[in-house]
């Protein structure tokens, strides 16, 4: 019989790999000290897992993927470094270069993988099938480990697999291998912020990053807690004494410099994210480039088929080779997002290889036309009849297609913040009319309460756009916006100014939409303000407007404003019997949206005339359309409502149940409506003699209506004096 071959000796003090030398150009960096596989304990423990099962009859197979400069490497060898009890016969090493142009080829690789096995090169054969058969019969009955390191792809490192029990192999790759049978997939992301800072400081040193922590977290997230990344802008900070942290992050701040302030030495993010796209097809580097210049936390298929303008089985073809290639995640289905210095990356390509250089301005506006013409469906599937629709501009997009109503409403509330992002990103130059016109047509998400902060910036945005360049027509669209962010939050003196300038802007360039808008808005904030006549003659304006536009729901919205000026002037049957009217016209149309409207003015009404089972029912149906709808500051409102009806009605426990919601879901209005929650909340309390808790609310009231300059305050001062008084 044959001798038995030698074992794999385990080299010196930090037992290295056995190097296959020739195909890398470096061996592997021994486990030294605490680094990246120590913060990153349950990958270490995932791995280490899979492939001791190789101690049984199977062979274990694990394939680590991710980024370019996420840390597969590290994290392997760390993996390695801990498998050792369970491969007493070693491990063999090999970079495979599978992310360059000069992949290692599996025939060469297994030539010298029999080599370091004690194999004589005469005895070595000449082709692949025939290295690959002694290979495995070399290692049958050992145990050993094999990490093949950056591999290409399925392809080039089947051959390479042990196939033998009691061995395992460890790749890692920027490819997800989802086509190597019987593998242990794993896809490593970026560090968790505690883990990045760790990484951080082991570098930098302690001290440096305790008494500067806000400005090392916002270094690690300018990284993208990417631990190439990291350790760059670590090694960089720790060999200047004399920078602070805050002045490294104030380098990375700037997004068009960040990629090259991220080099040190031989180290540099943008090279490792440039061995991916090298080997990217025309069509996908086209993609990736494109993709890279939308805003937005992430993009849909349909979005992102817009972009590159391609139907949607070709654009999901390329977006998915992408995540093959980990240029690209797909956080859920039909959805991909960038790491964030991926997609500058992305942006830095278009701005080099896209030519003609329109090219970048025609993806943009292709991404900005499917917003809008989507979200004008959406606006006409919830309000059927309006015809903002017909005034806005023109779009050539076909958009998405919605079965149902609810389907509509989903599609836009997912879009939010993308849709947003794109408007923004618009707001100037060929892009900004529609851009303003999409705003005005989610003018929706400004009422939503999830997304009113981010619809008011970018209406800001959109103003300070169309006043840059002179446009009027634009300006008083986006002053219309401006008007309905102002009256959700509450500042209605500015909401008024918006509205008055957004009428004069209208009329002067021959825009009726806005002119009716607008007097309806000053109709509501006249009657808040307690200028009643005044808010009548706005309204009245608005009905006739949205008549002679052929405008149903703008009439509809505009009497069921009336019916609230009656109610408060004293003529509640008159109000009563607008609101009726209005609800009638919105059920005439099939409008259910605002028909909540229609109802929470016809309850507002009911309560005055104390009818107060009527109100209940009336409001209660508001609220339950207000809640279908996803409206959650009316939502809030509606049970402000309820409460002051409960509280008619001499119900002061229920009154004090919904008044506690409303302040916890949040109302129309901002703190105004807040301070009159709390009184109606206050008197519930009261009447249910926990006066010291009244007592409390009230003073809350007082303060945001002194804040407010609120007439309401004076009813707030008249609560607490006999409270006072007794104290």
């Amino acid at each position: 019989a044959p001798p038995r071959r030698p074992r794999l000796q385990q080299r010196g003090v930090t037992k290295r790999f056995r190097q296959v030398r020739g195909l890398v150009g470096r061996e592997p960096p021994p486990r030294r000290g605490r680094g990246e596989g120590d913060v990153r304990a349950s990958f270490v423990r995932e791995l280490g897992d899979q492939l001791a099962t190789a101690e049984g009859s199977v062979m274990a197979v694990s394939a680590l993927a991710g980024i370019g400069g996420v840390g597969k490497t590290t994290l392997a060898v760390h993996v390695a470094h801990e498998a050792r009890p369970h491969f007493p016969d070693g491990q063999l090493y090999v970079d495979l270069q599978g992310a360059g142009n000069r992949a290692a080829e599996p025939e060469t690789v297994l030539g010298a993988f029999l080599r370091a096995l004690g194999t004589a090169d005469s005895a070595i054969p000449d082709t692949l099938d025939e290295r690959a058969a002694l290979y495995r019969s070399t290692l049958d009955g050992r145990r050993i480990l094999v990490l093949l390191d950056n591999a290409r792809d399925a392809a080039q490192i089947r051959p390479l697999l042990p196939g033998t029990a009691g061995c395992a192999a460890l790749v890692t790759s920027r490819v997800r291998m989802v086509d190597l049978a019987g593998a242990h997939l794993v896809d490593l992301d970026v560090m968790s912020p505690e883990e990045a800072l760790q990484l951080f400081t082991r570098i930098v040193g302690e001290e440096r990053v305790t008494s500067e922590r806000k400005a090392a977290l916002d270094v690690v997230a300018a990284c993208g807690f990417l631990p190439l990344a990291i350790r760059i802008a670590a090694s960089r900070l720790a060999a200047r004494r004399t920078w602070t942290v805050s002045v490294l992050a104030a380098k990375l701040a700037d997004e068009r410099r960040r990629l090259d302030e991220l080099q040190a030495g031989d180290l540099a993010v943008k090279a490792t994210f440039e061995l991916g796209y090298g080997q990217l097809e025309p069509a996908q580097a086209r993609a990736f480039r494109l993709l890279g210049l939308a805003d937005g936390p992430d993009i849909s298929l349909a979005a992102a088929a817009a972009v590159v303008g391609l139907p949607a089985q070709e654009t999901e073809n390329l977006l998915e080779a992408l995540v093959d290639t980990s240029l690209l995640e797909s956080a859920a289905p039909g959805r991909y997002r960038y790491h964030d210095l991926v997609r500058l990356y992305a942006r830095a390509c278009a701005e080099r290889d896209e030519q003609p250089p329109v090219e970048r301005e025609l993806a943009l506006s292709r991404l900005l036309d499917f917003y809008l013409v989507t979200a004008s469906r959406v606006f006409a599937i919830e309000r059927p009849g309006d015809r903002l629709v017909d005034h806005l501009e023109s779009t050539c997009h076909a958009g998405v297609e919605f079965t149902d109503r609810q389907d509509a409403q989903d599609w836009f509330y997912a879009e939010a913040h993308c849709l947003l992002a794109c408007a923004r990103q618009s707001a100037g130059g060929a892009r900004l009319r529609p851009a303003v016109d999409l705003m005005w047509v989610a003018q929706d998400l400004a009422e939503s309460g999830a997304n009113s902060k981010v619809y008011e910036t970018v209406a800001f945005a959109a103003l300070d756009a169309a006043r840059a360049v002179g446009d009027t027509r634009t300006e008083g669209r986006a002053r219309t916006s401006l008007t309905n962010v102002h009256l959700v939050a509450g500042r209605y003196e500015q909401a008024d100014e918006e509205a008055k300038q957004a009428a004069v802007l209208a009329r002067s360039a021959h825009d009726p939409a806005p002119v009716y808008w607008s007097d309806n808005d000053r109709g509501i904030i006249a009657f808040i303000q307690g200028r009643n006549e005044e808010a009548e003659a706005h309204l009245r304006r608005a009905r006739e407007g949205s008549r002679a536009d052929g405008n149903l729901p703008g009439e509809a919205s505009a009497l069921c404003n009336l019916s609230r000026i009656h109610v408060a002037m004293g003529r509640t049957s008159e109000g009563i019997a607008l609101a009726e009217q209005g609800i009638t016209l919105y059920e005439q149309i099939g409008q259910a949206f605002r028909l909540a409207n229609a109802r929470y003015a016809l309850g507002v009404a009911l309560t005055q005339a104390e009818r107060h089972t009527e109100a209940l029912e009336q409001l209660a149906e508001a609220l339950e359309q207000f809640e279908a709808n996803r409206q959650r500051l009316w939502e809030g409102t509606a049970h402000f409502r309820i409460a002051q009806a409960h509280l008619s009605a001499r119900r002061p426990a229920r009154a004090a149940q919904h008044a506690e919601q409303a302040l916890a879901i949040g109302c129309m209005g901002g703190d105004r409506t807040r301070g009159n929650v709390l009184i109606t909340l206050g008197k519930a309390l009261d009447s249910l003699g926990q006066a010291d808790r009244a007592r409390a609310c009230w003073r809350e009231a007082l303060f945001l209506h002194e804040q407010s300059g609120a007439p309401e305050a004076e009813t707030v001062r008249a609560l607490l004096t006999p409270l006072s008084g007794a104290a």
